[in-house]
């Protein structure tokens, strides 16, 4: 057994212990004991209205205003009753707060500056599925309401199991609050699986699915991904990019031998370097794409097998008009390979936009292979980041709309597709996209 599996044991018998004592001393019905969890509000909270409480790795503090919300977030696989306590302090005076679930509020008055537990009641959960618990402040004599690290719960209804962030091994405080990440993994024809040269798809984001901190991924391969985000309210990114095949977060650290160069770009595209996930060499347009309408993306590889490097050029455009943009083109070493790993993705990189939902559309997509014949991608294998393979969110999603594939995340909805689910999308009797290569950038 290892040592965070040792100190999750422990934790959890320390939270039994003291939940128990405290329903003793005060003389609270008890519920089972062997159904108590802690929820860390580290990394299953956000504050939902309001701008002064914060969340952080310690959970929630900060919490002067009796304006702000916060909203806590936790699937139940039961229905029934539910004791709710939190863990807290408050550092100075006392505090009136309220917690609702659903209909039912529940308030406390709290005070004291050493962490405690303190028991808010029961609620009664009608269906399984996510349940908000909300948190506002109603009168305090200190200078915040309170700091609270822990949601516990007990009772009927976390019976069959439950789906929330668990603790921050791996950062998972903040990947769990961005949300799970889902792709599409294209079926490859297997005379095509060494050969494809080109990639083209189609991207359309429903109207109001454009969410700040979405990444509608449309063209992945094996070393690169190009696709189109929000990047703030008034910026909004077509994003091309290559990995160095160097294994490192710090782009300053990759030999000279193993760098991303760059070959070309178009007109106004930013382009450099990236670390952080990986590290190599990055392309941007700033560009007004807008939801509801129709964008198609196309990648090309020039494998070099005797040098074993490949160039891998991206382009652009509005899906209706004919005239491609370049974003750029970059030479990968250790490489000499055509596309391969052919993927789409859907992402939130946003931890303050992980309770919005968004979703997206893809379709009409193709292979070229290098003796000019082309292959409709109508078979994807759906899958899920390690927040969703981990069980720590649930709220994603992937499937078929005619001939288009979609995919959906965020937003703590219930209606999940199971990871690993093998997609067939109709082909609509469409023909290859009509490319004049000759005229391309």
């Amino acid at each position: 057994m290892n040592k965070h599996r040792i100190n999750s044991i422990a934790k959890v018998f320390l939270l039994i212990a003291t939940f128990t004592l405290l329903q003793l001393n005060s003389r609270a019905a008890l519920l089972p004991q062997d159904s108590l969890i802690a929820v860390p509000l580290g990394g299953n909270s956000w504050v939902s209205r309001g701008s002064h409480a914060q969340i952080d790795s310690t959970g929630l503090s900060n919490w002067s205003a009796n304006t702000d919300v916060v909203s806590i977030y936790i699937r139940l696989e039961s229905a029934g009753s539910l004791n709710i306590a939190l863990k807290l302090l408050v550092p100075d005076g006392s505090s009136k707060i309220s917690l609702t679930v659903g209909q039912t509020t529940l308030t406390k008055t709290v005070s004291g500056s050493q962490q405690a537990i303190i028991n808010f009641g029961k609620v009664s959960v009608k269906t399984p599925g996510y349940i908000q618990v909300k948190l506002q402040g109603l009168k305090r004599s200190g200078k915040v309401y309170a700091q609270v690290s822990d949601l516990l719960l007990s009772g009927p209804a976390i019976s069959n199991g439950t789906t929330y962030v668990q603790d921050n091994h791996g950062n998972y405080f903040y990947w769990g609050r961005r949300g799970p990440s889902v792709h599409l993994n294209y079926s490859l024809p297997d005379e095509a699986k060494n050969t494809a040269e080109w990639f083209y798809n189609e991207v359309t984001v429903p109207v109001g699915n454009d969410v700040l901190g979405s990444y509608f991924m449309a063209d992945g391969f094996t070393g690169g991904y190009f696709g189109m985000q929000v990047n703030s309210p008034t910026e909004r990114h077509v994003l091309f990019s290559i990995w160095s095949p160097f294994n490192t977060d710090d782009p300053n650290s990759i030999p000279d031998s193993l760098k991303i160069k760059l070959v070309k770009k178009g007109p106004g595209i930013h382009a450099g370097e990236f670390g952080s996930e990986g590290s190599g060499g990055q392309s941007y347009m700033n560009y007004p794409w807008v939801a509801g309408k129709t964008y198609a993306f196309l990648v090309h590889a020039q494998a070099d097998v005797a040098s074993k490097t490949t160039v891998f050029t991206a382009c652009f455009k509005p899906a209706d008009q004919s005239t491609w943009q370049l974003i750029a083109s970059f030479k990968r070493p250790s490489s000499g390979f055509y596309l391969k790993g052919l993927y789409s993705f859907l992402e939130n990189f946003d931890p303050d936009m992980g309770t919005v939902q968004r979703k997206v559309f893809f379709g009409n997509g193709w292979i070229k292979d290098t003796s000019g014949k082309w292959y409709p991608l109508t078979k994807a294998l759906f899958t899920g980041d390690a927040t969703a393979n981990i069980n720590y969110r649930k709220d994603y999603d992937g499937g078929v709309k005619g001939d288009l594939f979609y995919l959906r995340n965020c937003g703590l909805f219930n209606d999940f597709a199971p990871l690993k689910t093998n997609l067939i999308r109709q082909q609509s009797g469409k023909t290859n996209p009509d490319i004049d290569f000759s005229k391309l950038p």
